[in-house]
């Protein structure tokens, strides 16, 4: 028996987060703060090219340990199973359209910035309720994701704490709209006995 590199950008993806903490804390400090957090409406800056990459990069930055350990929870759960339906590039790809989704919408509508990959949690969870479902179906599990997860997200925005509901709200868009408009699954192969 070995152990299998089963889902790689899930794997990788949760492994650099795991990095950029690690750093962050013990040997750069600001690491996060100056290039894994999505600006805000007052500091992007239009001719600043660091400010483009943050827009994707936020995803990857956690607050510290706890922040991270709550978001790999789902996204190694989930993950896995997303990508051995989806496949590994399409699920770097949403991963990257729903952090520059999130980062872009912070930048332009919002005064605080934005870290961690909450969005791209919230996209898994939604995208999860699409697995194994008829083109022409809407699942009865999406509509009740959306009615426990973003109603609750919803209710909780008007809380004022320092979450972001916001990204959530829109990784949970993100996921919707790759669940119905179904990126091409990978076609699983048939082993030969």
């Amino acid at each position: 028996m070995k152990i299998k590199y089963n889902a790689p950008t899930t794997l990788t993806f949760s492994f650099f987060c795991a990095l950029i903490v690690l750093l962050d804390q013990w040997v750069l400090p600001g690491l996060t703060r100056a290039f894994f957090t999505a600006p805000d409406t007052a500091s992007f800056n239009l001719v600043d090219p660091l400010t483009y990459l943050r827009l994707f990069t936020h995803i990857a930055g956690h607050a510290d340990w706890s922040h991270l350990m709550s978001n790999l929870a789902y996204i190694l759960l989930l993950g896995p199973m997303l990508e051995e339906t989806y496949g590994s590039l399409t699920m770097f790809l949403m991963i990257i359209v729903t952090g520059f989704v999130t980062g872009v919408l912070n930048a332009c509508f919002f005064p605080h910035p934005l870290l961690g990959a909450s969005g791209v949690v919230f996209m898994m969870i939604l995208l999860a309720s699409f697995t194994n479902h008829g083109k022409r179906d809407v699942p009865l599990t999406f509509i009740l994701i959306v009615i426990l997860y973003l109603g609750q997200e919803i209710q909780q925005a008007f809380k004022g704490d320092d979450i972001s509901q916001f990204a959530h709200l829109a990784g949970g868009l993100c996921g919707s709209l790759f669940g119905f408009f179904k990126p091409e699954r990978k076609t699983p192969q048939l082993k030969n006995t």
